[in-house]
């Protein structure tokens, strides 16, 4: 229910790193009062995929200064695989990924929250947002939010700045292992190696996904071949 006599606050909620096999998966919110929403279309803020790094991490300064209130959960590779072994890894993500979110609409507590679907159905993943929620908040759940909604573009910033830091505080550590995805093969170069060197992953390594799966298995065909 929309409070009356009072300027809604507005949330926007995105994530970063969802397809990642390497880090963690980022939710990020922030709140804002309906009049002020201008502002982030003054400063440029959009979805993050269509900003240079140098760019995003500019915005993500300005744009904590502004907001009303913002929150970033981060969701590590353990806590993920967890949820997704021995099961439907999809369902079980979009279930996650729901109920983070809703926890992040919760503690900023807006009158409305505008959120980017991970799930193909919108809708669906929106009533797994709201079964989630203990005050009575509106929730839109849109494919594309964050290209639609400058708020959401901003959340998808901070997201993306979230977890960009992350990863490289782990290249400081392990050298440069590209972007962490599976699309990239700096990535999978590193998880052959990972296999190679240790008979498990070590914990930034999302050892439920496919690829990371794979490529263990075909590490030790090649050990038992050896032997």
């Amino acid at each position: 229910m929309l409070k009356s006599g009072l300027h809604l606050l507005i949330a926007g909620v995105d994530d970063a790193g969802r397809g990642a096999v390497i880090g963690p998966l980022v939710i990020a919110g922030i709140a804002m009062k309906e009049e002020k929403l201008r502002k982030l279309v003054e400063i440029g803020a959009k979805d993050s995929k269509l900003l240079t790094p140098h760019r995003r991490e500019v915005l993500s300064m300005q744009i904590k200064q502004i907001a009303y209130n913002f929150h970033i959960i981060e969701l590590s590779p353990r806590e993920i695989d967890n949820v997704v072994f021995n099961g439907w890894k999809l369902h079980k993500l979009n279930r996650l990924e729901a109920h983070v979110m809703a926890d992040v609409i919760e503690t900023l507590n807006p009158d409305k929250a505008i959120v980017d679907a991970s799930d193909v159905l919108a809708n669906r993943f929106r009533e797994h947002i709201v079964e989630r929620l203990i005050h009575k908040i509106e929730v839109i759940s849109e494919h594309k939010a964050d290209r639609n909604y400058p708020i959401v573009g901003a959340a998808s910033i901070l997201a993306k700045v979230t977890r960009d830091h992350k990863i490289d505080e782990l290249k400081k550590l392990l050298g440069d292992f590209g972007s962490g995805y599976p699309s990239d093969p700096r990535t999978m170069k590193f998880l052959r190696d990972c296999a190679q060197k240790w008979t498990e992953y070590p914990e930034f390594v999302r050892k439920s996904w496919e690829p990371a799966k794979k490529t263990r298995a075909e590490n030790d065909q090649r050990q038992t071949r050896l032997t």
